[in-house]
């Protein structure tokens, strides 16, 4: 499987890419909205993580500027009826952080923004989605977030376990110490401390 490829930028478009490598092999790679603005000015080099979309008409490649979106990407194309391209607009529709934050509370309203993506459809997403995104932050967090927690979270209780989770989702340690205030006392466990401050930030924005 490809996963990443690496060469100079010969042109872009609204929707995809054509990245030559080295060797002479020009690929032409699908990708969001999100990623075509931070790509270079054609003729300098640049570096795509990749998902090859095997079809039984076509192989599509599909490029991200960052691991990040790519496993968003996947984690899209896993809810049923939710094809490549439609992963792709949904990405496009806005920002990864907030994209998280909409499938974490489950604002149909904000997923239903893309194009092509109807009211049941955003629903099903934040329904298929939503724990695995919480699993995945709460596995995220420790080694590469523990250095940001503030000293009086510590200890490895369910808020100093939300913060990590938080910051893992992108937040930084004050903001998720200021949704947690805001949501105190009521839950005591870990995921229902996130999704308390997930959609207190939401409200609050």
């Amino acid at each position: 499987m490809i996963a990443m490829i690496e060469g100079t930028l010969i042109e872009k478009n609204e929707n995809e890419a054509l990245l030559m490598t080295p060797g002479g092999v020009g690929y032409r790679i699908m990708c969001s909205v999100n990623t075509l603005s931070v790509l270079p000015a054609a003729g300098e080099s640049c570096r795509l993580h990749t998902h090859l979309n095997v079809r039984e008409d076509a192989m599509e490649l599909y490029g991200f500027t960052g691991k990040d979106e790519k496993d968003m990407f996947r984690r899209l194309i896993s809810v049923s009826g939710i094809g490549a391209k439609s992963a792709l607009a949904i990405l496009g529709s806005m920002p990864l952080s907030d994209l998280r934050l909409a499938i974490l509370t489950g604002d149909a309203a904000a997923l239903s923004r893309a194009p092509g993506i109807g009211k049941k459809t955003a629903q099903r997403i934040s329904l298929e989605l939503k724990d695995k995104l919480t699993q995945d932050a709460l596995s995220f967090g420790g080694e590469e977030t523990v250095a940001f927690v503030p000293a009086d979270a510590s200890g490895a209780d369910p808020v100093s376990e939300a913060i990590l989770a938080l910051q893992a989702l992108g937040y930084t340690p004050q903001e998720a110490a200021n949704a947690l205030k805001g949501v105190k006392g009521q839950a005591d466990t870990v995921d229902g401390l996130i999704k308390l401050a997930l959609r207190h930030m939401a409200q609050n924005g």
